[in-house]
């Protein structure tokens, strides 16, 4: 389940290495400067390799991306880098150019918002959010990954699969859970016959060779990257393959590369239960605006009791208990969410408004509409191999259904598929960043898509890198958002190339607060009760 909550935060809101000074060099206090190198160089042709043509540029179809001064075109690149005079796809990308006189232009800035499955294509409005003009510098360019979106062909395999009403997601009898497995292998099934040659390359490495392609169709000799949730890994396995590509990196909400993906979804769990029991404890807490319980316990048992309610009589007809669960998730993603799953919440129980709920499934889930949730299984269940006997899943799911029962055998399903997925996997690739000159990591030490350890995991493996962690912070994948104390970092790094000291040990370099959780309307504030930390040594994800 790494989804990405770029959605939200590109509204209100990925990154190639630079050389350092070697240390003891002259640098402003508790940073790391950069030695300075040509932004765009003249790129060589590489031998075996794909050399695509440039990009033609032309108008946007998206308002808001013709409204930034965007311009828009198609990248021809092979379906098999292993045979690049074959069949070729189409990746759709967007470009938002530099402001600055072209001797202070710092290179392209390629961004990904995670999934994978996301739309990047709206990411190149990005730079306009980065404090201190720093943005200006650069040349943001937003893609969709193959097979998303307006990429051809985009990937669909059951439009209908996240409709309404759909079977209760806890399998409590051996019949409900022969009808999901079912239905997760007839997903699969229909991918099989849907994706055609696409989807067996669909892997990571596979978007990775597609990320040369646009660099090399840029006309730039390394690129800078931005990436979100599974983009941070999409940036690591970049890292790893061609780490003398890459300029300055942004890594925000870090995908752990120990535990991808099977482990991955199994600690994504424990974390998401624990932070909707964070909300439900917040929305006790203005219980005068809620009704809903003075404390979060009374909070959650009227969750989990509306969630058998809806199981046996859907409300309006279309919001059973999965979709129950499901329109609560975004909640555990970050705390902008909260007022209006509040507000939904309560005027479901107080008056029986069912309506809200489903504008908020809507928005969410997409029904008719599964090219994310398609592409999401062809990298995913691709990447590498599944458990293949089904009794490792039912057995790993129920321990952790047993501490965690808010998102774990939705999570499952959601993955299920993986289990029959029609083409061989192939193996993951081992990260390593140690050729990678600078990286800037960020993660707040609450997040439930990307848990903590994953950043300092990450950390670990690429030496040069500094992390930011936002202690007690729920939010995934929230930079550029406004919180000033983290943006105005990301901006002197994009300016200069110097991020916070890297300390010794095995922690975080430094640490900001993170944003205040919201007031709801016509309340008084409350205080914030401190959240515990899971720490550095706590594996979560």
């Amino acid at each position: 389940m790494q989804k990405s909550a770029i959605a939200t935060a590109a509204t209100g809101l990925l990154a190639a290495s630079l050389l350092f000074a070697p240390a003891g060099s002259a640098a402003q206090p508790g940073h790391v400067p950069a030695t300075q190198d040509p932004a765009r160089e003249t790129v060589s042709p590489e031998p075996d390799s794909f050399n695509p043509a440039p990009i033609k540029w032309g108008p946007c179809e998206d308002d808001s991306l013709r409204k930034a001064h965007a311009e828009c075109g198609m990248l021809e690149v092979p379906l098999d880098y292993a045979d690049p005079g074959g069949e070729k796809i189409s990746l759709a990308v967007s470009r938002v150019k530099h402001t600055v006189p072209e001797d202070q232009y710092q290179g392209a800035m390629l961004l990904n918002p995670g999934g994978p499955g996301g739309s990047g294509l709206a990411l190149a409005k990005l730079g306009s959010s980065v404090p201190k003009n720093a943005g200006a510098a650069y040349d943001w360019i937003g893609f969709d990954p193959r097979g998303v979106g307006a990429s051809k062909p985009a990937l669909s395999c059951d439009r209908d699969y996240f409709g309404y009403d759909r079977p209760d997601y806890t399998p409590d009898t051996p019949q409900k859970e022969r009808e999901l497995r079912d239905r997760s292998a007839r997903y699969a099934q229909a991918c099989g016959k849907s994706g055609g040659a696409l989807l067996n390359h669909m892997k990571t490495t596979d978007s990775v060779a597609d990320m040369e392609s646009i660099r090399k169709a840029l006309g730039q000799q390394r690129i800078n990257y931005y990436g979100f949730s599974y983009g941070t890994y999409l940036g690591q396995v970049y890292g790893t393959l061609h780490p003398d590509r890459m300029r300055r990196v942004v890594l925000d909400g870090v995908v752990n590369p120990e535990d991808v993906w099977y482990e991955n979804n199994l600690n994504q769990d424990v974390a998401f239960d624990r932070n909707i029991k964070i909300f439900f404890d917040w929305v006790a807490r203005y219980d005068s605006v809620y009704h809903l319980g003075t404390t979060g316990d009374q909070v959650e048992r009227r969750f989990y009791e509306q969630k058998a309610k809806l199981d046996a009589q859907p409300a309006g007809g279309v919001i059973g208990s999965d979709e129950w669960v499901d329109l609560f998730l975004q909640a555990g993603y970050e705390h902008k969410a909260w007022e209006q799953r509040a507000e939904a919440f309560s005027g479901w129980v107080q008056r029986g408004d069912w309506q809200p709920l489903k504008k908020i499934y809507d928005s969410d889930n997409s029904p008719g509409d599964d090219n994310n949730f398609a592409v999401y299984n062809a990298v995913q269940c691709s990447d590498l191999q599944w458990p293949r006997q089904w009794n490792r899943w039912r057995v790993d799911n129920w321990i952790t259904h047993a501490k965690a029962p808010f998102e774990t055998w939705a999570n499952a399903w959601y993955n299920a598929s993986c289990q029959s997925w029609p083409v061989e996997p192939g193996e993951p690739v081992d990260v390593d960043g140690g050729g990678v000159q600078s990286a800037l990591l960020i993660n707040e030490e609450l997040d439930a898509a990307t848990p903590y350890p994953g950043a300092l995991e990450t950390r670990k493996r690429f030496p040069n890198s500094s992390l930011i962690s936002l202690p007690g912070g729920t939010t995934h994948s929230g930079s550029l958002s406004g919180n000033r104390c983290l943006d105005d970092q990301i901006a002197d790094y994009l300016n200069t190339g110097e991020r916070p000291a890297r300390k010794p040990g095995g922690g975080p370099d430094t640490t900001c607060e993170p944003l205040p959780q919201p007031v709801p309307k016509g309340a008084k504030p409350q205080p914030q009760r401190p959240e515990t930390s899971p720490g550095g040594s706590e594996h979560q994800d």
